[in-house]
């Protein structure tokens, strides 16, 4: 690679201004490139304003509500969280904790107190300036006694949330939480308008975001336009966006290739090749953090028994399924939810891998001879969620274990199914610290604990890791967890997926956060038209 080519990559990308490229260029001398290509370069890579770009996502249903704690999965993230909203704090392609409707962010010595200072000049979408008092009704609505918010066994540990200003927010704990500034960035933390008497004001859509709400119709649209008055500079790039619910993958793909859409949410992987040689479309790949499971509600039987859930979790080829149902765009799961990247990350041993031997071990142990269970499906769950629980099924089989798969409708499916059924198909999308991803699915009475699973042991470890100021010690600490999680709990992690999606060719963007799907579900902030 030429220096020239790798400073037009770095403008591509957003890293460095139209200004320094052509400066650089001019450094390198007229040889290296005519000026009027230079200029042409620099011109194609600068993000522009303009167009109205359309989304075909997996997601939606019928079920869909602006309710900030209810939001299931990509198409509610993205059309509220991503676009018309914003958090305290956000994730950016580095991994980093940045603030957002905060400007800065302090702890005491002991991390048990959390100081915001908010940005300045930051207006909702009805003009109203937002406010220390939108903050602190915000957090109060997800920690209600009766919130049935997702995000309320995150804040459990804030026992007061408080300010002393219009511009500063202060957060007391229970105990010290040196990942508070990352949990705060969840998505289903925007702040939204507090009304007069206490409470927050959701159901309008009124957001602080890039985008405001134009029209929501729930399972079929949500419909967008630029925010005049964002408080990030020069973003966003598009005029309206459009997020369409297209829950069926032939015809997303159809949507993107006749050019009805800009962008194609979970390729089908099996014709992903052919995909590719269209000239029109851009694939885009990302090894993110988030991850396929199936879960087992362990408050019944047979799943109460963790010799039970030992062996369904040697019954399943998960290198298999990789490989014939993802087409090796992943990486095998170990039934441990924490990504290898993330910090505190190990990968505990046994290696669970199929072995009908051990299959029927402990099913003898359990007093069985077979087994017979169903197991519900929906590509609403993840792509190809409908193939992998076939392939367990066969696999299983030849272990004794009989497993009914169940295809169960798209809409409804995170509402009707999960959380519902025995044993479900699910994707979660991965988060940046343990504490995190523990408190929101593992910790006992999670409002998303799937698998209605408790573990003495492991809960104590989770309050007790997330004040340990002592990194050796709390690396330990969460070293246990995980293996707690691989060794007991209800959840088979079937595969690390890689997000696999596509854009029309004249899309583009910057460095991609890949902590969540679609650029951290902010893509239409983030992306323009070339």
């Amino acid at each position: 690679m030429s220096e020239l080519e790798y400073w037009a990559g770095r403008l591509q990308k957003g890293l460095i201004s139209r200004r320094e490229f052509m400066g650089r260029a001019a450094a390198l001398g007229a040889t290296a490139m005519t000026s009027s290509l230079v200029a042409k370069i620099a011109s194609a890579s600068e993000p522009k304003k303009g167009g109205f770009a359309r989304f075909a996502m997996a997601g939606g249903a019928t079920t869909d509500t602006i309710d900030p704690g209810t939001w299931p999965d990509t198409y509610t993230q993205c059309a509220f969280y991503g676009a018309m909203c914003n958090n305290l704090t956000e994730i950016n392609a580095s991994g980093q904790v940045v603030g957002d409707l905060a400007e800065s962010y302090e702890p005491d010595k002991e991390a048990k107190k959390w100081v915001f200072k908010l940005r300045k000049g930051v207006t909702f979408h009805n003009g109203k300036d937002l406010t220390a008092t939108d903050v602190v009704e915000t957090f109060k609505y997800h920690m209600a006694p009766n919130s049935k918010s997702a995000a309320k066994s995150l804040l459990a540990p804030v026992t007061n949330v408080t300010s002393d200003n219009p511009n500063t927010v202060i957060f007391e704990l229970n105990g010290g939480n040196a990942d508070f500034p990352a949990l705060v960035s969840d998505y289903h933390l925007p702040i939204f308008p507090a009304k007069d008497g206490g409470g927050i004001d959701w159901a309008k859509g009124i957001g602080s975001g890039a985008f405001i709400l134009q029209n929501f119709n729930p399972g079929v649209s949500t419909k967008l336009k630029r925010n005049p008055n964002y408080h990030k500079n020069n973003l966003p790039y598009f005029d309206e966006v459009e997020f369409l619910s297209v829950p069926d993958v032939a015809a997303r793909t159809n949507a993107l290739t006749t050019g009805e859409v800009h962008f194609m949410a979970g390729c089908d992987l099996k014709t992903l090749n052919l995909l590719k040689r269209n000239p029109n479309v851009k694939i885009q790949e990302v090894e993110g953090i988030g991850h396929y499971t199936f879960a087992m509600n362990t408050a019944i039987a047979p799943f109460n028994n963790a010799d039970v859930r030992r062996a369904l979790k040697y019954a399943i080829d998960r290198e298999e399924i990789v490989k014939k149902v993802f087409l090796g765009h992943g990486k095998a799961g170990n039934d441990n939810p924490i990504a290898s990247s993330v910090r505190y990350a190990i990968d505990p041993q046994p290696k669970y891998t199929y072995d009908a031997d051990k299959v029927k071990f402990y099913l003898k142990k359990a007093g069985l001879e077979t087994l017979s269970i169903d197991l519900s499906v929906a590509e609403a769950a993840f792509p190809g969620a409908t193939d992998a629980g076939v392939l367990y099924s066969a696999q299983a089989a030849k272990a004794g274990v009989n497993i009914k798969v169940n295809r169960e409708p798209n809409d409804g499916y995170w509402d009707n199914v999960w959380m519902k059924k025995p044993m479900v198909a699910v994707y979660w999308n991965g988060r940046v610290t343990c504490d995190w991803m523990f408190t929101s699915t593992y910790a006992e009475g999670a409002a998303w604990n799937d698998t209605n699973w408790k573990n003495a042991r492991f809960n104590e470890l989770l309050v007790a890791a997330r004040s340990e100021l002592d990194d050796a010690k709390r690396a330990s600490m969460y070293a246990e967890m995980q293996q707690i999680v691989h060794d007991d709990s209800g959840t088979i992690v079937l595969v690390f997926n890689n997000y696999v999606n596509a854009t029309a060719k004249n899309v583009a963007h910057g460095d991609l956060v890949k902590i969540w799907d679609m650029d951290g579900f902010r893509m239409a902030e983030r992306w323009w038209f070339e």
